[in-house]
């Protein structure tokens, strides 16, 4: 079975377009966690631990309840099919984080005030990619 995925290799995606101020935002905690939250918290405590397919799968899981006997095949289930990337989630698009993805695929939050983030967006060696708009132009 072909397996796609959604990572990249030394690549920064920038947040949207369209975000509207200057500063990251932590995504608010709600009753049950949204995409956002779980996102934002496997990858705030483990920056560069993580591909993007290990998060967008992790998540998918969780809010699925999927136990850790069926992740194995889940997984690959998921995976046989395109899914969309980090370039799509909230963090990027709604909460002003960029997704830096490391030369072993791994992934760290930029939050877009700090200086990490304009280091990344000036390096020439690292690719560059916006994430999709929130709203169509």
């Amino acid at each position: 079975m072909k397996q796609h995925t959604t990572n990249y290799t030394n690549t920064f995606i920038e947040v949207a377009e369209d975000y509207p101020v200057s500063k990251s935002r932590i995504p608010p905690e709600k009753n049950e966690k949204t995409l956002a939250r779980l996102q934002y918290e496997k990858l705030i405590k483990n920056p560069y631990q993580y591909s993007s397919d290990d998060i967008i799968f992790e998540c998918y899981a969780i809010k699925n309840g999927i136990s850790e006997n069926e992740k194995q095949q889940e997984r690959e289930k998921f995976f046989s099919k395109g899914q969309p990337c980090l370039r799509c989630s909230p963090l990027a698009k709604k909460y002003g984080f960029g997704i830096h993805h490391n030369g072993e695929e791994k992934v760290a939050l930029i939050p877009v005030e700090s200086t990490e983030y304009q280091t990344l967006l000036n390096n020439a060696s690292t690719a560059k990619t916006k994430a999709m708009r929130s709203k169509r132009k």
